[in-house]
């Protein structure tokens, strides 16, 4: 039996903590002692990355909470939600690093150790491959928290990678340069209140009821329009709750039938569409006579 997509959105998330509690532990030591505060910036990032994927697996579970008196349609707003406050968390990673990132600029100091250059590829490589993983679960369970998670390690390797090119320069330039991995920190914090803003928007339109990618309406109108009696369709709305759809749909049948059979034809299209997608949890069927037209 396959597991719930929000079981594999938790799996992802705790994946995630588990990879940047490390990460961040490595990148704060080696940042302390190799002097590259591109490299602490990272760790920070790395920390909020811990708290962020838990605010997933939090609201994910909530979200898979089934339906109950006072959430008559589930709880599936929850996932949206915890991906607006997880971008909330990237700006205000964002702004801790420039807010230090300036400090540093404005500071003497020495250039980072050549050593924190192995460190910073190694994270590349590893929050790029976290990013590439959870994506393809975020595009197999069509949800907008776990993209919104995959992008917080996207965001992770973009600032490592800033920190490399930074700490490069401060190395091969010399005297003068020591600030560079500063410098590359600060462009790294634009990047990321950038992604951030991308990621805020689709979860603020999912909490609005944007209509999903059009291929669910297409999809239902297909399977609808194939079911014994259904002279044609009007109106299709669907909306996203959570990781979970809900239809609304006007069926045209035949004006000469009776209530009774109009009623078993739209019982009918509901059980053709919730059987051809799973992640339907609910249509609800408007009957019009052909003659009305």
């Amino acid at each position: 039996m396959n597991p719930h997509p929000a079981e594999k959105g938790i799996r992802s998330a705790l994946i995630g903590i588990v990879a940047n509690a490390g990460l961040a532990l490595i990148k704060g030591i080696a940042g302390y002692f190799g002097n590259s505060y591109a490299l602490i910036a990272d760790a920070i990032e790395s920390a909020s990355d811990v708290l962020s994927s838990l605010i997933v697996a939090g609201g994910l579970r909530i979200a898979a909470k089934p339906r109950d008196k006072n959430h008559p349609y589930g709880h599936g707003k929850a996932e949206p939600i915890a991906a607006m406050i997880v971008a909330a968390s990237l700006v205000g990673a964002a702004m801790t690093i420039i807010v230090q990132s300036i400090h540093e600029i404005i500071t003497p100091h020495h250039a980072p150790a050549p050593f924190t250059l192995i460190v910073l590829l190694a994270v590349v490589i590893t929050k790029e491959s976290l990013f590439q993983f959870v994506f393809r679960v975020a595009k197999e369970v069509r949800s907008t928290v776990v993209r919104t998670d995959a992008w917080h390690h996207r965001s992770d390797a973009i600032t490592s990678s800033a920190a490399f090119i930074g700490i490069s320069i401060a190395l091969i330039g010399g005297d003068g340069f020591e600030a560079a991995d500063d410098w590359a920190a600060l462009f790294a914090s634009a990047i990321i209140i950038t992604n951030a803003y991308r990621l805020f928007r689709p979860a603020l339109d999912e909490v609005m009821d944007a209509a999903p990618p059009p291929d669910i309406e297409e999809q239902v109108r297909t399977i609808a329009m194939a079911v014994n009696g259904v002279a044609g369709l009007d109106k299709c709305y669907v909306r996203k709750m959570g990781l979970d759809y809900f239809v609304d749909l006007h069926v045209v049948v035949d004006g000469n039938l009776s209530v009774r059979e109009g009623h078993f034809i739209g019982h009918n299209v509901k059980d053709a569409v919730c059987a051809m997608n799973a992640r339907i949890m609910d249509v609800l069927i408007h009957i019009e006579p052909d003659t009305f037209h």
